[in-house]
């Protein structure tokens, strides 16, 4: 049924997971890489308020919302050809935002960037599924996967900081383009093709416009209700029109013969409860670093550089625990460290609550940033291995695709109802009267409130839906088989 090629020794394989690690930690730093430099860029380009934010949502929803469709290509077609053609698309669109020039130019580019992003992306992780049969040695990629997605997104609001302060906010964009043209000219030599072997090539592009459509248009219509108001016409309409094109999503693919999300996936309760998890993490966690950065340089008036450097705290904590994370998660605890990991984040982002105005570091951030950043290590890592327990070799695009899909969206939609939150929030305080920084303070303060309640909603999912009989096959069916020393660590 599969054509495939195995690299014969260990070596390659890590070469090529080595490559593939490296495409996939260029589109989590991607997402919030921008997150610092939004000031700046908002100033040189013109950006109204309203607007800025889709400098960041306009990746995410077209990285989340063509993801399905991007593995199933990757299925169909040859899983290392399409990872190729994502990277040559992410790459143009990065030098393309790098020059950009105006508010739509650049929205523009982030929207294809992101496409890139949702082609390359569930190819390479289905080939990391192909290279690497279930059990421990696949459960050590993984492992390494999710560390790399865990400390992603703070790394990304870092580096986002030192090249803003040191080179310009273009840089951000410019650093993808070596690193994606040196990852083009690799992948032939040190990734192995794969690809499901089928006559019928049906793509449900259908089924991709119309989730990503109305996903586009509940994220708008959130986003811009504090400016027209939530009874007003336009929001109103957006959301009905948006309800209707989700709608029309799930009738097309509970009909289509080849759809792009079959509904019976969502059989495997596990894997259906990691991306309710997927997505209320996305939700809160990026959403969480988008709104903490706003508060650091609005209201602290912190600069890009020292804002990145404030969210190190996040970053090496998720770091040093992704080792202690992959092993509990080996030794079959997969489903409470994924429950302590949301409820961390969930704990951290509820502490933030209580910033006040003349907020200083040490006192009213580090302590939130090392918890919620505990957090990512303790729910990326046994997330990443739930949401593929289990799932066959022929919907390893699929499943790939739907972990990632439910993160990135879950990132939009959560940055969307924090900035709604925050922005209808400070606006009903300047019109009591308060001052700026104390109305951006309550503004702030209030959507922590609502994006740690998002975190803690992952738990009754992952408590009624996560089994722990599906978790512990995928954890454990290995070793026996196979007792490379470089698994020494993790078993």
């Amino acid at each position: 049924m599969y054509h495939h090629t195995h690299p014969q020794r260990s070596i390659n394989r890590w070469h090529a997971f080595a490559l593939l690690a490296v495409s996939f930690f260029m589109t989590v730093i991607d997402l919030t890489i921008v997150n610092v430099s939004l000031p700046t860029i908002g100033r040189d380009l013109h950006f109204s308020d309203t607007s800025l934010q889709w400098v960041v949502t306009a990746y995410a929803l077209t990285f989340g919302g063509f993801m399905l469709l991007g593995g199933r290509a990757a299925d169909l077609l040859g899983r290392r050809r399409i990872l190729m053609a994502g990277l040559a698309v992410f790459t143009t669109a990065s030098l393309g935002a790098a020059l950009s020039s105006s508010e739509v130019s650049l929205i523009a580019a982030r929207a294809v960037q992101g496409l890139g992003a949702a082609i390359m992306l569930p190819a390479a992780l289905s080939i990391v599924m192909n290279m690497f049969e279930e059990g421990g040695e696949r459960n050590k990629a993984l492992g390494i996967w999710g560390g790399l997605g865990a400390g992603g997104a703070t790394v990304g609001v870092i580096a986002g900081g030192l090249l803003t302060r040191y080179a310009g906010w273009q840089y951000i964009f410019y650093l993808n383009v070596p690193i994606g043209a040196a990852a083009l000219a690799l992948t032939p030599r040190l990734v192995p093709e794969s690809r499901l072997a089928t006559t019928r090539r049906r793509f449900d592009v259908l089924g991709a416009i119309a989730g990503t459509g109305g996903l586009v248009l509940l994220v708008d219509a959130i986003s811009q209700a504090p400016n027209y108001g939530w009874g007003a016409t336009r929001t109103v309409v957006l959301l009905a029109t948006s309800a209707g094109l989700l709608t029309g999503f799930l009738v097309v693919e509970d009909r289509v013969q080849e759809p792009l999300l079959p509904l019976s996936i969502f059989r495997l309760r596990t894997l259906a409860g990691a991306n309710a998890a997927g997505l209320l993490l996305g939700g809160s966690f990026f959403a969480f670093i988008f709104v903490g950065t706003l508060y650091m340089q609005q209201v602290l008036h912190y600069s890009a550089l020292e804002t990145g450097l404030a969210w190190l705290a996040a970053s090496l904590t998720s770091v040093a625990l992704a080792g202690v994370s992959q092993a509990l998660v080996t030794r079959g605890g997969a489903k409470v460290v994924m429950a302590v990991g949301m409820t961390l984040i969930g704990g951290g982002v509820v502490w933030a609550t209580r910033v006040p105005v003349h907020g200083h570091f040490l006192a009213d951030l580090a302590g939130p940033f090392v918890v919620a950043g505990a957090g990512t290590a303790f729910a990326f890592i046994p997330i990443s291995i739930a949401a593929l327990a289990g799932v066959s070799e022929h919907q390893a695009g699929l499943a790939s695709g739907l972990l990632n899909t439910s993160q990135q969206l879950g990132g939009a939609i959560g940055i969307a109802i924090a900035s709604s939150v925050a922005a209808s929030h400070t606006q009903a305080l300047l019109h009591a009267g308060h001052a700026a920084p104390a109305a951006l303070t309550g503004g702030f303060q209030q959507a922590f409130w609502v994006l740690g309640a998002i975190a803690l909603l992952a738990l009754p999912a992952i408590s009624t839906l996560v089994r722990r009989d599906e978790l512990t096959d995928a954890v454990t069916k290995t070793t026996m088989r196979d007792h490379s020393p470089a698994l020494a660590t993790t078993n």
